[in-house]
C-alpha cells in the first residue's frame, strides 16, 4: 500500500518544483545504502534538496554526511528524474504538493561511520538483487535504470 504522501497524482497551480540530489551510494561490496525514512516508513535513497548557492556535487556531499555520516566521492551522473507519475509528493501534514526533480548520482564511501539522522529510522546496505520491498516511488525509476546499466537517463 502506498503511503499518503505519494498518493497525489495531479498537478495544479499550487504545485511547486523542488530540485534535489539522490545517491546510489555503494560500499566496497557493491551494495547500495538505503534509508528507511521517518516521514513515511519506506526505504529510499539518501539525498535531499539543493540549497541556494550549492552545486549538485556539494549537495551530494553535504546530504551524504548529514544523512549517513559518510564522506563520499561522486563517481558519475546516472540520470535526471522528474516524471509526475512517480515524482509528486504531498508533504504532510501541510499537504503542500511538490514535483521532484531528482538528479541521481553514483557515489562511493571514502570515510566516516554509518550514522542515522533525525530523518531516518534506519540505514542499511542491500544487494542489488535483494532490494527492500517498500521503496518510495521516486527511487524506483533510478534503481531500475541502475540495475539495467542505463546511464544518462532523462525521465
Amino acid at each position: 500500500m502506498t503511503h499518503p504522501m505519494f498518493r497525489v497524482k495531479k498537478v495544479d497551480e499550487q504545485t511547486y518544483v523542488k530540485a534535489g540530489v539522490g545517491l546510489i551510494l555503494l560500499n566496497d561490496k557493491g551494495q547500495i545504502l538505503f534509508e528507511k525514512r521517518r516521514d513515511c516508513g519506506m526505504w529510499g535513497l539518501p539525498g535531499g534538496k539543493i540549497d541556494a548557492g550549492e552545486s549538485i556535487e556539494q549537495t551530494a556531499i553535504r546530504e551524504a554526511k548529514e544523512e549517513t555520516g559518510f564522506n563520499i566521492q561522486v563517481m558519475r551522473l546516472l540520470g535526471v528524474y522528474s516524471d509526475p507519475k512517480d515524482h509528486l509528493v504531498a508533504y504532510l501534514p501541510s499537504k503542500d504538493v511538490a514535483q521532484l526533480v531528482d538528479i541521481v548520482l553514483e557515489a562511493k564511501i571514502v570515510s566516516g561511520i554509518l550514522t542515522t539522522s533525525d530523518e531516518s529510522e534506519e540505514l542499511r546496505f542491500f544487494d542489488l538483487k535483494a532490494l527492500p520491498s517498500e521503496i518510495v516511488p521516486p527511487a524506483i525509476p533510478p534503481l531500475n535504470d541502475y540495475k539495467a546499466g542505463v546511464v544518462g537517463a532523462i525521465r
